[in-house]
C-alpha cells in the first residue's frame, strides 16, 4: 500500500469528520473534494470506495456517540444498570420524540434513494445544495425567537420534533446539510440554537448508523486484509476531527448562530463557480 493512498485516506477522514455536523453539509464537501482534487473514485479503484466512505461516516456516528453517552444512556432507559436514577418529575428528550423526527427522512429517503443516487450526487447539484441550505439559515437567524419555548434539548414537544423531521427532508437533496436543515428547522419551530443542535446530533446516530449498517451488508464481500490499513486511517481520522468538530460547534452554536456558516457556504459556491467550473 502506497503512503499516498494512506494520505489521502486521512484527509478524506479528515473532510468526513469536520463538515458531518457542521451545517456546511459533509457529502457536500465529499464530493467536491473528490471531483476538484483528490479524484478519490480513481485510487480508491484499488479499494471498495463505497465501503471506505462507510467505515469514515462510522468513525463521525463513533464521535456523537462519545460526546453524547450520557444523553444515549438516559434514552435507553440504561440509567438503572449504571445506579442512576432520574426524578420522574425532570423533563426530559424521550426516545419516541426522537423516533417521531426520524420518520419523515427515512420515509422520502426510501422512495426517492434511487431518484437522488442517479440525479443529485454531481458538483453542480452540490452547489444548487450548498446556496438553498445556505438562504434557509440565514431565514432562521433572522425570525429565530429571542425567548425560544425550548431552551434545552429536553423542552422540546411532539410537535416541534416531527416539524424538524419534515424540514429534515431537504438535506436528502447533497450539499443542503442534514445539521443545517434540522438546526434552522429547530430554531424556526421555537429552540434555541443550542436545543436544535443537540436533537440534530441525537437524531443523527440512528439515522446514520441505519443507513451505513444496512450499507456494509451489500459491501461486505469487498472488505480486504491489504484495505485494512486504508479503512483504520480513515476511521481514526474521521473520529478524531469529528469529535474536535462537534466540541467546538457546540460551545460556539448559541453565540455565533448560523448565518456565518451560511456566508462560508455562499462564498464556497462562489469560488467553485467562477474558478472550478
Amino acid at each position: 500500500m502506497e503512503l499516498m493512498d494512506l494520505l489521502k485516506a486521512l484527509i478524506l477522514g479528515l473532510v468526513e469528520g469536520l463538515t458531518e455536523f457542521a451545517p456546511v453539509s459533509s457529502t457536500g464537501h465529499m464530493i467536491i473534494v473528490d471531483d476538484m482534487w483528490l479524484k478519490s473514485e480513481e485510487f480508491l479503484g484499488k479499494y471498495p470506495a463505497n465501503t471506505f466512505k462507510i467505515v469514515i461516516q462510522l468513525g463521525s456516528i463513533l464521535a456523537v456517540v462519545v460526546v453524547f453517552w450520557q444523553r444515549f444512556v438516559d434514552l435507553l432507559g440504561l440509567n438503572r444498570l449504571m445506579n442512576k436514577e432520574i426524578p420522574a418529575h425532570k423533563e426530559r428528550l424521550k426516545l419516541s420524540q426522537v423516533i417521531v423526527g426520524l420518520i419523515p427522512a427515512g420515509v422520502f429517503g426510501v422512495l426517492f434513494e434511487d431518484f437522488i443516487d442517479e440525479y443529485l450526487f454531481s458538483t453542480e447539484t452540490v452547489l444548487v445544495g450548498l446556496l438553498l441550505g445556505a438562504i434557509l439559515m440565514i431565514v432562521a437567524d433572522r425570525y429565530a425567537s429571542k425567548n425560544p419555548a425550548a431552551k434545552t434539548v429536553d423542552q422540546i414537544t411532539y410537535k416541534q420534533a416531527l416539524s424538524v423531521g419534515f424540514i429534515q427532508c431537504f438535506s436528502l437533496w447533497p450539499g443542503f446539510s442534514r445539521s443545517g436543515a434540522t438546526i434552522s428547522g429547530g430554531v424556526l419551530m421555537g429552540m434555541s440554537h443550542r436545543a436544535a443542535a443537540d436533537f440534530t446530533f441525537i437524531m443523527a446516530v440512528p439515522i446514520m448508523a441505519g443507513a451505513s449498517f444496512l450499507s456494509l451488508l451489500k459491501n461486505w464481500q469487498y472488505f480486504s486484509i491489504e484495505a485494512l490499513p486504508f479503512f483504520v486511517i480513515g476511521f481514526i481520522s474521521a473520529f478524531i476531527f469529528a469529535l474536535i468538530s462537534i466540541k467546538f460547534f457546540l460551545k460556539l452554536i448559541d453565540r455565533i448562530k448560523l448565518t456565518p456558516f451560511a456566508v462560508y457556504r455562499i462564498v464556497l459556491v462562489v469560488i467553485i463557480f467562477v474558478f472550478f467550473l
